[in-house]
């Protein structure tokens, strides 16, 4: 079938989208070289903004071109749930409360295992990228995310003298992990939750099928970052105080049921932003329990999410006959790769409106899917939500793709020997 006007734009744009993502740097060099235009430059200089700014040339393009009814039966036909979760979870996640009793929680576990005290930042920075995102599982991968990357931020990367190589180490086994951290259960995953209800695979599925092999890498990868980034590790004082989060565990608890309502109503958008208003409303009365809550930039990362589903829904056509022409062997490495280039729950949401797949096809297109999470800020629906938290602590406020990309392959080839190698040595 070829393909129509409509959809070869959608393509071109969705290229373009990408290759953007790659050269953020450039437009922030031009918005010091014209100042006139600065604010332009900065805005098509966040990654945040990409997508959602070239879904929107989509988007008007087609009014042009086809009318305005049928551009907006096209955005009424969207998905938007998952972004809009997304930055709720992101803000819940990231209020003082949740942090506080997270961050408190992982250093407990930190002085409870029995290791000599110059270990001890090793074993949190260990804890914080092993023990967080297969939590994700539970509380869902964005969440994971977020409170893995405040950590990191506020008790890693703050001090001046952890080099730019082990923040980008750092930040590519983090990415990786969350995406494979999430797939122990049915429900925590984007691309796991694209295919689970169609395929009937329930928790108990996942958790034998994908499990073991994702803690195992999840493992590999945390033990292997903390070793290449020791040295700088040394140089981070732990902060070993017993006390409990100085806010009332009255409300942390009532923190932990929005962020537990929410996870619970994930997929009803309408029960979960209710939610979330009844939290703002919380968070407001008893402001003096709140830092700033992160509004703008899950803002943004729910535009860049949203931008994607907009530009994400024209690629069917020739992403849906590449993957089903596919052996299952060649469908692992070839989600792998899409991955870093869309976002892994559109792979695995197009392969499950296939009929007649062999439980072999459906097993390689997810654990490719999540293999390549890490590779890229589009490859995860967390991965933005990471990007946003961490970019002040690197170089122009900017965690580069080249080196994001460089950094997450090591931690992507542990995810393929265990998801595909062990896979086929275990049968």
């Amino acid at each position: 079938m070829n393909p129509t006007t409509l959809q070869l734009v959608g393509l071109c744009l969705f290229v373009v989208a990408v290759l953007h993502t790659f050269s953020v740097k450039q437009f922030e060099r031009l918005a010091d070289r014209y100042p006139n235009h600065s604010g332009t430059f900065h805005f098509l200089g966040e990654v945040e903004a990409v997508f959602g700014f070239w879904a929107m040339v989509l988007v008007t393009y087609m009014f042009f071109a086809l009318g305005k009814e049928p551009a907006v039966k096209y955005l009424e036909s969207r998905n938007f749930t998952e972004p809009m979760f997304v930055f709720v979870i992101m803000v819940i996640a990231a209020s003082k409360p949740i942090v506080s009793v997270v961050s408190w929680a992982v250093r407990m576990l930190t002085i409870l295992i029995p290791v000599s005290a110059t270990l001890r930042m090793h074993l949190f920075y260990f804890l914080i990228l092993s023990f967080v995102p297969l939590t994700g599982s539970l509380i869902t991968e964005p969440a994971a995310m977020t409170l893995a990357a405040l950590m990191l931020r506020d008790f890693v990367f703050r001090d001046p003298d952890i080099s730019v190589r082990t923040k980008y180490a750092t930040v590519g086994a983090l990415f990786v992990n969350v995406s494979i951290g999430g797939v122990l259960t049915s429900f925590a995953a984007p691309p796991v939750l694209m295919v689970a209800a169609t395929w009937g695979w329930d928790t108990k599925f996942m958790f034998l099928n994908f499990g073991w092999e994702a803690t195992l890498a999840v493992c590999i990868n945390a033990a292997a970052a903390t070793f290449f980034c020791a040295k700088d590790l040394f140089k981070v004082r732990f902060n070993a105080r017993r006390a409990a989060p100085d806010i009332p565990w009255s409300a942390i608890l009532i923190s932990v049921v929005f962020l537990a309502g929410v996870v619970v109503f994930a997929h009803y958008a309408a029960v979960f932003m209710g939610i979330f208003l009844f939290f703002l409303g919380f968070a407001t009365a008893y402001e003096k329990f709140q830092d700033r809550l992160i509004l703008k930039e899950a803002l943004m990362v729910g535009f860049f999410l949203a931008g994607l589903v907009v530009l994400g829904g024209q690629q069917a056509w020739w992403l849906q006959p590449l993957l089903t022409k596919m052996s299952p062997d060649a469908v692992y490495f070839g989600a792998t790769a899409l991955t870093a280039v869309t976002d892994n729950a559109a792979l695995t949401y197009l392969a499950s409106l296939v009929p007649g797949l062999s439980d072999e096809f459906k097993y390689m297109v997810v654990a490719g899917a999540v293999t390549g999470g890490g590779l890229t800020v589009i490859a995860n629906a967390p991965n933005p939500a990471g990007y946003s938290i961490l970019k002040g602590s690197f170089p122009d406020d900017s965690i580069g793709a080249g080196g994001l990309l460089v950094a997450a392959l090591p931690p992507t080839f542990v995810a393929i020997f265990c998801f595909y190698g062990l896979h086929k040595i275990l049968g």
